[in-house]
């Protein structure tokens, strides 16, 4: 999201002395993407943030694939997903590839014991239950139901829920994580024709520093695993920053959706993307206008992507049996569209309920365990006709 901000005290010249008011100095650092090119802010903080004290262990966090090569539509009940106290165990990945991970999660209790920074991807947390606060080095975001938390390879945070019901559907990419290029024009601004606009994107705006020297567990992600480090500074001692490169919260409820007389091709719900998937949301909205469309979405193939649809809420006309929480798998390769009678029940409907987030990944996904005991082992044959089912 090519857009500045800043937050706190900085000095006037980037690179130049800045001092406290007591004399001391306070200590550059340049937190950026791409190596120098690309989106990147400048931090200042109250000790050097290059304090590792101790290393305490390295483990392993790379997802196991139950299935490598998958073509079978597969339905997941993602509320199944059991509870869990840490939060980085709470995160089930259920679908992955060498580009993304897509996970579940119901934490039940708050990320205070250590802070956590994820080095391999940027992250993409969708919040389905709860509300309470993502705190980090750049500042803190409020954050509630249908929210988009969109958390930079980097940054070091912690998270608070408010109360032990919370369900997030996470998606990580290797590859950095945009708004569209077509909703922006050359020089960064979202276009009267984008779906949202900036003042739908909230950055951080309560910066917390903490001055303060001790033990501070930090848990680094990189290549697939955890490493324990102790640091001697307090992760969160930023005094301020400015640049391009930071958190911040969209809502699914902000998305105004495109629609028109015929029916429209899923592009048009898409929210963000990187150079190997997107991210849909579908909204509440009116139905297509011409007086024979169908509303229902025609049978398509998916040739090039791996369809996955989390369901969030509302009315899911193009499918029978599906609840809140369920996720959708839809493999490159075999047609699909609504299920039997939905395509002819859709005509003269004006309106849909629906709320659900779609990921679209342009490799094939690998199925894990978590994934399979959460299946209902049916789903892919839920197409055929009653006259062809014997």
């Amino acid at each position: 999201m090519p857009r500045y901000h800043k937050l706190g005290d900085i000095p006037n010249k980037r690179h130049t002395v800045f001092k406290n008011k007591n004399g001391g100095f306070y200590y550059e650092e340049l937190f950026g993407t791409i190596g120098f090119d690309g989106m990147s802010s400048l931090m200042y903080h109250t000790q050097r943030p290059t304090q590792v004290k101790e290393i305490l262990k390295t483990y392993s966090v790379s997802p196991k694939a139950a299935i490598e090569n998958n073509m079978r539509s597969m339905m997941l009940m993602g509320f199944n997903i059991k509870k869990e106290s840490d939060y980085l165990k709470s995160r089930k990945v259920i679908l992955f590839n060498n580009n993304c991970q897509i996970s579940l999660a119901s934490p039940n209790k708050s990320l205070k014991d250590y802070f956590y920074k994820n080095t391999d991807s940027d992250e993409v947390i969708f919040i389905h239950k709860g509300s309470g606060k993502l705190r980090t080095f750049l500042g803190n975001i409020d954050f509630s139901y249908g929210d988009y938390l969109v958390i930079p390879r980097g940054v070091i945070y912690q998270i608070e829920f408010n109360d032990e019901n919370n369900r997030l559907f996470v998606v990580e990419s290797k590859s950095p994580v945009y708004t569209p290029k077509r909703y922006r024009n050359w020089f960064g601004q979202h276009l009267e024709s984008s779906p949202y606009c900036e003042r739908d994107m909230h950055p951080p705006t309560e910066l917390e520093t903490y001055d303060e020297s001790g033990e501070f567990l930090l848990k680094i992600k990189k290549d697939d695993s955890i490493h324990e480090c102790v640091y001697a500074a307090h992760p969160f001692s930023v005094v301020g920053w400015d640049g391009y490169n930071y958190p911040y919260k969209f809502s699914i409820h902000d998305f105004e959706p495109i629609t028109g007389r015929i029916h429209q091709p899923p592009p048009v719900h898409q929210t963000f993307e990187t150079s190997n998937f997107v991210i849909c949301s579908f909204v509440p909205r009116l139905y297509d206008y011409h007086p024979d469309a169908i509303p229902a979405p025609y049978n398509h193939s998916n040739i090039d992507s791996d369809e996955v649809i989390y369901y969030v809420d509302g009315d899911f006309m193009s499918r029978n049996n599906v609840d809140e929480g369920y996720i959708s798998l839809h493999p490159a390769g075999i047609p699909h569209g609504p299920h039997p009678g939905l395509m002819e029940k859709s005509i003269g409907k004006k309106e849909t309920k629906e709320l659900a987030v779609m990921v679209d990944t342009f490799q094939p996904l690998k199925v894990t365990d978590y994934a399979l005991k959460i299946d209902d082992g049916k789903y892919y044959h839920s197409w055929i006709e009653k006259n062809n089912s014997k």
